[in-house]
């Protein structure tokens, strides 16, 4: 990594990626408080929203803002300030960045030019809501949002139907019983929670079948940020053709940013399948 001779209030130069509060403003650490208070400059994906949390912890440093809207127009600035040896945070609307957030381009484009970048861990959704369910937690895989179409939806839906483990998703609160209904439909009878408005003043944890929820919704819409968690089949039965398929699409994409061992060991893990089927599978895919 490039060490840059210039530091910020006694900082090591680089990108740090700073976990904040889902709702209750005291879930922060010690030393993202510290942090944010030493950078340069915060980058969120709205200055407006992250100010009260930063007024209420006294921390009066500059704030800008970086979404996917102007993200290709920010990353060269920012490559430059780190350049010029400050230190600069990143954090988002709730939560730890870049999980379903636009900065993964940025820490990418961070690292390639050869700059630090820093954890500073915290908050985020869905260990969250995993710590709260009562679901599986040694074997889970996180999805983000699911497509808003319905058609989409059910085609990445069946798609998971061999995963193992507990599944995670983002939601909207307007399309959550849509959504779980399609999760009836395409999973089955799978043991389902949903975790409402983590850490706030109205935190609700529900649990039920997709069907029975999806109905509850429909009736009495929620309000809120949602995670939703399926919990693992009792069996899946797959063929042979499905399953090779399956490990085919996920080590194509994680081959695209992985080495081949990495790509074996993270599909592997992701998938249950011994890793002996896995690797010749990868070989397969790396030689065409």
């Amino acid at each position: 990594m490039r060490k840059a001779d210039i530091q910020t209030n006694g900082l090591p130069a680089g990108l740090y990626i700073v976990a904040t509060p889902l709702g209750n403003s005291r879930d922060i650490t010690l030393r993202a408080l510290d942090i944010l208070s030493d950078v340069s400059v915060i980058y969120c994906e709205d200055t407006r929203t992250r100010g009260k949390l930063m007024t209420m912890h006294n921390i009066a440093t500059s704030r800008r803002a970086y979404h996917e809207h102007n993200a290709a127009e920010m990353r060269p600035k920012i490559l430059r300030q780190l350049e010029e040896g400050q230190a600069i945070a990143l954090i988002s609307d709730a939560g730890t960045p870049l999980i379903s957030d636009p900065g993964m381009p940025l820490v990418r484009a961070v690292r390639d030019a050869g700059f630090e970048v820093f954890a500073v861990p915290g908050a985020s959704a869905p260990i969250a809501a995993l710590s709260i369910a009562g679901l599986a937690t040694d074997q889970f895989t996180f999805f983000g949002f699911l497509p808003p179409k319905q058609a989409a939806r059910q085609k990445a839906l069946e798609k998971l139907r061999p995963y193992a483990g507990t599944l995670v998703f983002f939601e909207s609160a307007k399309r959550v019983a849509k959504t779980l209904a399609d999760v009836a439909q395409v999973l089955g009878e799978r043991e389902v929670v949903v975790a409402r408005e983590i850490t706030k003043k109205f935190e609700q944890v529900l649990s039920g079948t997709a069907a029975d929820l999806a109905a509850q919704f429909e009736a009495e819409p929620p309000r809120g940020e949602l995670v939703f968690l399926v919990g693992p089949a009792a069996h899946v039965p797959v063929d042979e053709a499905t399953l090779n398929a399956h490990l085919d699409a996920s080590l194509q994409t994680a081959l695209q940013t992985m080495s081949l061992r990495d790509a074996v060991k993270h599909v592997t893990e992701q998938s249950g399948q011994k890793r002996k089927i896995v690797y010749e599978r990868a070989l397969k895919i790396s030689q065409t």
